[in-house]
């Protein structure tokens, strides 16, 4: 079956806040909210599309429109695929022109408010940012200083990759750093590997573990964390962390690392591939520098994942 074919736009203002609107009840899925957009033409590319709508709907003219995320999703009685993009460049001021109300919100608050389920994924890319940090504790002494860098750039979404370090320690550099990334409204997150329990904002799987977590065996995580994240390597992975629920995904080595120089790595091409084939944000990770992220979302990814990429 071919998909319904449509083009989304989450749209955001110069305040960070994005504009949803309600679709009418006499619609298929009416009655819930939804990012903007529509069907596309035989004509009409999907940024076409998108702009064609935006204007129709909102009066809003596009003036630049970035590959968010796609998403494949069957409903009953249809098979759609949302090409999304992140519009933060457009002109006018929107106003309903089709009579659906709309309404400016901040991207926490999209998870209070009923969406269709294909639009699932697309709310949490529109909630992370496209660079996500890991510090990684192959010097402790120069933990916090790192964080503090990281922070400095702006970054908003960190894992706590401290598995050389004794309890204790990870425990006590946590006491410290998670404040810190509080005040600076950061998401710290902690690798699955790290065998000590501390309060952070959530859990990022290594792929081993991430393999061995099963829906409804004894390895299911007791409670649901704010945040889950992965890593992967192929399409099983990927296709595993979707179906168990897992919020975004590394997909790695994207290109050689300093660190593995003779590892195989995936190259674009094949990056592209893979993130098609699953409805997750997904950073590439390896190689990455901060000039990688146009790349990185070019090829359908949320953004790049890093090391040192963050520190020089």
């Amino acid at each position: 079956m071919n998909p319904l074919q449509v083009a989304v736009g989450v749209v955001k203002n110069p305040e960070g806040k994005i504009l949803i609107s309600l679709r009418h009840a006499d619609l298929h899925q009416g009655g819930l909210w939804e990012f903007p957009g529509g069907k596309i033409e035989a004509s009409e590319t999907a940024e076409q599309a998108l702009a064609r709508e935006l204007k129709e709907e909102l009066n809003i003219t596009v003036t630049a429109a970035t590959p968010l995320i796609a998403v494949n999703h069957q409903y009953p009685d249809r098979f759609v695929q949302l090409n999304v993009f992140l519009v933060e460049q457009f002109s006018g001021e929107a106003k309903s022109l089709e009579g659906q109300p709309f309404k400016w919100v901040t991207p926490a608050e999209l998870e209070h408010y009923a969406f269709p389920a294909a639009n699932q994924p697309i709310i949490t890319a529109a909630r992370l940012p496209h660079y996500y940090a890991i510090l990684d504790d192959a010097d402790e002494a120069m933990l916090l200083t790192n964080l503090q860098k990281i922070l400095n750039r702006g970054i908003k979404l960190i894992q706590a990759r401290l598995k050389n370090l004794p309890s204790a320690a990870v425990a006590k550099f946590i006491e410290q750093a998670y404040p810190l990334c509080q005040q600076q409204q950061a998401v710290l997150l902690m690798n699955s590997a790290v065998e000590c329990s501390v309060e952070v904002d959530g859990i990022h799987l290594t792929s081993r573990d991430l393999m061995a977590l099963r829906l409804s065996s004894g390895h299911a995580l007791t409670t649901r964390p704010k945040w889950l994240s992965a890593s992967c390597h192929n399409l099983e992975q990927l296709q595993h962390a979707q179906n168990i629920g897992v919020d975004f995904a590394v997909l790695a080595p994207v290109l050689a690392t300093q660190t593995h120089p003779g590892a195989a790595s995936l190259g674009w091409e094949q990056f592209v591939e893979l993130v098609a084939k699953v409805n997750l944000p997904v950073y590439g990770l390896g190689g990455m520098t901060e000039s990688s992220l146009i790349t990185a979302r070019q090829s359908g990814g949320q953004g790049i994942a890093a090391i040192r990429a963050f520190l020089d």
